[in-house]
């Protein structure tokens, strides 16, 4: 999905004020906010939101921002979500010195060279300009050199449109992006595909015939010749318990004793 279309008559959006921050923030002063969640608000100006000095986590998405002018003044500004906008610049936010994670997704940024001001942002590790699962995108996104282009210009980012770039992981996801490469259906003329070819002989996976059963045959006699001879030993032990219990009782009702 790309940024909405303005309408008309909104043109100028809603205007950020005091009363708005206070009352979403729950904070007296603007510069105690520390967290601001202003997501969806239709906002087209962000009027004194550059009051608030302090301020560390900022959600804007899902409004109508063409600039992001009073946000220069937010050193402190560590995470920024301005997806599902209208902007077509990022300027401002070269002075955010603080900020380490910027989601730009779903707004009008045509050309890598819209964020050569985020280069001097040393601690700027999470890039997003571009979401799938939300059908958020960028014009400079369709380009086939986009992510070269990021990571030449941006070489301290750790993670773009949630793929990891460097460190733990980055191979990874390397992987994946070179196998879709290598899937993906060529129009320049050249030899085709080799076809798969199985990696097992033919009839590998047919059932095998029943073996011979004449040795499974055979145990089975001697397990019955066995048990049968357990049965007569055991018949027999039980009649010579019943002799020997007859030879021990007393002959008659009464015992005879000599002294």
């Amino acid at each position: 999905m790309e940024p909405h279309g303005e309408k008309p008559g909104e043109a100028e959006g809603v205007r950020v004020t005091p009363q708005l921050l206070k009352s979403r923030s729950g904070e007296f002063a603007l510069e105690s906010i520390l967290l601001l969640r202003l997501r969806g608000l239709g906002l087209g100006d962000l009027g004194c939101l550059g009051e608030c000095l302090g301020l560390e986590w900022l959600d804007l998405s899902g409004n109508a921002l063409t600039q992001l002018g009073p946000l220069a003044s937010l050193r402190q500004l560590a995470v920024l979500n301005v997806a599902n906008n209208r902007l077509t610049g990022l300027e401002p936010l070269a002075a955010c010195e603080n900020l380490q994670s910027l989601n730009a997704a779903g707004n009008l940024l045509a050309t890598s060279s819209q964020l050569q001001c985020l280069a001097g942002l040393r601690g700027l590790e999470y890039l997003r300009l571009r979401d799938p699962l939300a059908r958020l995108s960028n014009p400079l996104c369709a380009s086939p050199s986009y992510w070269a282009a990021v990571r030449e210009l941006l070489p301290g980012l750790k993670v773009i449109d949630g793929e990891r770039v460097t460190g733990r992981g980055s191979e990874f996801y390397q992987l994946c992006r070179d196998l879709d490469c290598f899937l993906q259906p060529s129009s320049s003329p050249g030899p085709s595909t080799t076809e798969a070819q199985p990696w097992v002989e033919p009839g590998y996976w047919e059932a095998w015939p029943p073996r011979s059963s004449s040795i499974l045959e055979e145990a089975c006699r001697q397990f019955q010749d066995t048990l049968q001879e357990c049965r007569d030993l055991d018949r027999q032990a039980g009649d010579t318990l019943a002799q020997a219990e007859q030879a021990l009782s007393p002959a008659g009702a009464t015992s005879s004793f000599v002294f």
